[in-house]
């Protein structure tokens, strides 16, 4: 086997099963959805604000994974499994504190969060009763992300495929048992949903226990193991806002052009996000990758992930471009049945078709370049990026432009200028060297 055929092994010995696990998280409110669905209108509408403010928090949350990993794959990389596995078990502890927090915080605000979306007095009541219930989750979701990051940085993402894939099966049983064996309605959902994250939590720690056994390392929280995690996840945080505040501001400007349009955008945003989770977990395949090689001081083999994952982004967004642009006559229809709206997405879609391969770019730098503890850098470039596509936006906005040709330009505004920024940035980094001696 060649040099190259056993890297591209490595890649898809850590990227199919992160694909599994990342598919396993959107499944738990999908079927939350199905099933609070059945008990009327109202629970459905409520449990689409409380999903809203929760995925906001977790997404803006995914740091700890992130942070975790580099963090874990460096010393794993050098040899040093003890300090490896302590430094992910910092992580999980940095986790349940922000996550406790968050919880009680969360808690007391959650009528106020609901009543922020103007819902009318019975959708508000059931976003409330399932929001307040579901924030004792937190703390669990936030060790899970941790606990996956420990162990990809390990080099292990099977067994966080298995244990997404089993906390989902008891998601769907603990809810069905709930909502309508005990008549619990929309607090049944969100019970079974936190009871099945805290039986997640509790796979990880018999796994981590484990590893922390057969590598002689401390279960006790360590000070500088918890700063050196939360200094990282500060910067990653940070490139997670400035992500969140570019999707919020596109979508207040598709609002502002109508109800069609914003419909279309649902369409087009979907799939970008579909062909995102495969990215993600090419991403994530390179962040253990990079973090193991940098660990190892092996820099021909930085580059060479660098290549190798970079020309898998490309050829894949390039499969994906062509399906999208084969298939964008169709695929309104095949969402709504509407053909006016299919015929309105179309334009918008033969854009995200044409900008994939960008996109393929652009995640697998985002994660060599946090593989390489280098949040600063992602943070400020972050930052940078909405300084061309704001102003975009902005001239949208007041041109206004309706139907198929605006929600075109803001595809183009979206999937061109802001992709096209983050790539140069990233991009401009990799050209160097710096971003392989950054620590993690």
């Amino acid at each position: 086997m060649t040099g190259r055929d056993a890297l591209n092994r490595d890649i898809l010995r850590l990227a199919v099963p992160a694909l599994g696990a990342l598919v396993a998280e959107p499944l738990f409110l999908i079927v939350d959805a199905a099933l609070v669905g059945h008990l009327g209108v109202a629970p459905l509408a409520g449990l689409g604000i409380a999903a809203a403010v929760l995925q906001t928090i977790v997404g803006l949350m995914v740091f700890l994974a992130y942070a975790t990993t580099p963090a874990v794959a460096r010393r794993f990389g050098a040899g040093d499994h003890t300090d490896a596995v302590s430094v992910g078990i910092d992580g999980m502890w940095l986790a349940l504190g922000i996550g406790a927090v968050l919880a009680v915080v969360g808690y007391v605000c959650a009528p106020l969060l609901v009543n922020a979306f103007g819902a009318g007095d019975e959708v508000a009541a059931e976003a409330a009763v399932y929001l307040g219930i579901s924030m004792w989750g937190l703390p669990a979701m936030l060790v899970v992300f941790a606990a996956t990051g420990l162990l990809r940085g390990m080099q292990d993402t099977v067994t966080p495929l298995w244990i997404s894939g089993l906390g989902f099966a008891a998601n769907a049983l603990l809810n069905w048992v709930f909502i309508y064996g005990l008549g619990w309605g929309i607090a049944g959902s969100a019970a079974g949903t936190v009871v099945a994250q805290w039986g997640m939590v509790a796979a990880y720690v018999v796994v981590v226990g484990r590893l922390a056994r057969r590598h002689a390392a401390s279960l006790r929280p360590r000070r500088d193991g918890m700063q050196g995690s939360a200094r990282l996840g500060g910067w990653l945080f940070l490139r997670t806002v400035s992500l969140r505040v570019a999707l919020l501001a596109t979508v207040a400007v598709v609002t502002g052009l109508g109800e069609h349009e914003l419909a279309g955008w649902q369409v087009v945003f979907t799939l970008f996000s579909t062909a995102a989770f495969a990215l993600d977990a090419l991403a994530i395949a390179a962040q253990a990758l990079i973090g193991k090689s940098l660990g190892a001081d092996a820099r021909p083999e930085v580059l060479r992930v660098l290549r190798r994952t970079l020309a898998w982004g490309a050829w894949f967004g390039l499969f994906v471009g062509a399906l999208i642009g084969g298939f964008s006559g169709v695929i309104g229809l095949l969402f709504t049945g509407d053909a006016g709206l299919a015929a309105l997405v179309q334009p918008a879609l033969i854009v995200l078709a044409v900008a994939q391969p960008l996109c393929g770019l652009v995640f697998v730098l985002d994660g060599v370049l946090m593989g390489a503890g280098d949040g600063r850098y992602l943070a400020i470039v972050g930052v940078l990026n909405l300084v061309p596509f704001v102003p975009v936006l902005v001239v949208i906005a007041a041109l206004h432009p309706v139907g198929a040709w605006g929600l075109a330009w803001v595809a183009v505004a979206f999937f061109g200028v802001y992709m096209l920024a983050r790539l140069v940035g990233l991009g401009w980094r990799v050209r160097g060297r710096a971003w392989m001696s950054v620590s993690a």
